[in-house]
């Protein structure tokens, strides 16, 4: 999900059921929805292309899109529609999961707590944990890269993180996983690691407790002076004016 993604509403949680054979036709779907297999086998056609859902697939379902859908084993899908800001998707997405019935048990965790009055910010809760747990598997991808940014959370901040060390905790060689991680994210690794350390940065400049070393060494920079350089190089600003003009002082 994107960082500007707000969700608005949760307008219907329900387990449909599909006989095989049956073809719907949907025209301008009035909202998103992930829908989850229990059981069964669902294909899905549009704008050419055909995407199965099935056990051990999410699939997100595209708002104002038209498509047509047909079952191919009979089987429950539980389905969650919902609206949304700062996200936007005009085709069918097939996010592969392991972890099937956690996913489905909050879902029917959901739409227990749907029946009362009051439950609106714990159902949206759960979802928004749903998500970020859904689309961290798909920026995972098949699972190559997932022992690598794994590590990388934990250990962004360490100034001696490598290629080398993250293609070691994947159990490829550098030069594939400088590849595989370029192609998935669209940056080179290096440039991600320093993007995740200048937010970082602004973070604790913004709390304008440390000083700038201190500030670049808890963000992994090998000195003051290549933190300042890579900073201004990507804010236009050096630390120093971003902390003047962005620190918080409020409680």
């Amino acid at each position: 999900m994107t960082e500007e993604f707000v969700l608005t509403d949760i307008c219907e949680l329900i387990t449909v059921y599909s006989p095989k054979g049956k073809m719907v036709h949907v025209q301008n779907r009035a909202t998103y929805g992930i829908s989850f297999c229990e059981e069964g086998q669902i294909t899905y056609y549009h704008k050419g292309k055909e995407y199965v859902s099935e056990p051990g697939v999410a699939i997100i379902l595209p708002q104002g899109e038209s498509y047509t859908l047909v079952g191919k084993k009979k089987g429950n899908f539980p389905v969650i529609n919902f609206t949304c800001t700062g996200f936007s998707c005009d085709r069918h997405m097939l996010i592969p999961i392991n972890d099937r019935e956690l996913f489905i048990k909050d879902f029917k965790r959901m739409q227990s707590l749907s029946l009362f009055p009051g439950n609106r910010l714990k159902i949206m809760g759960i979802f928004y944990q749903m998500l970020d747990k859904l689309f961290r598997q798909r920026e995972r991808g098949t699972g190559v890269l997932s022992p690598a940014v794994s590590y990388l959370e934990k250990h962004f901040c360490d100034e001696t993180l490598s290629n080398e060390m993250l293609a070691k905790q994947c159990g490829i060689s550098e030069v594939y996983f400088r590849k595989l991680f370029t192609e998935q994210y669209g940056i080179s690794p290096k440039q991600y690691i320093i993007d995740i350390r200048i937010t970082r940065a602004k973070q604790l400049l913004s709390e304008g407790r440390l000083k700038i070393s201190a500030v670049s060494e808890a963000c992994g920079f090998s000195n003051p002076y290549h933190f300042c350089r890579m900073f201004k190089e990507k804010n236009g600003i050096t630390p120093t004016e971003y902390m003047r003009e962005n620190y918080i002082c409020r409680i």
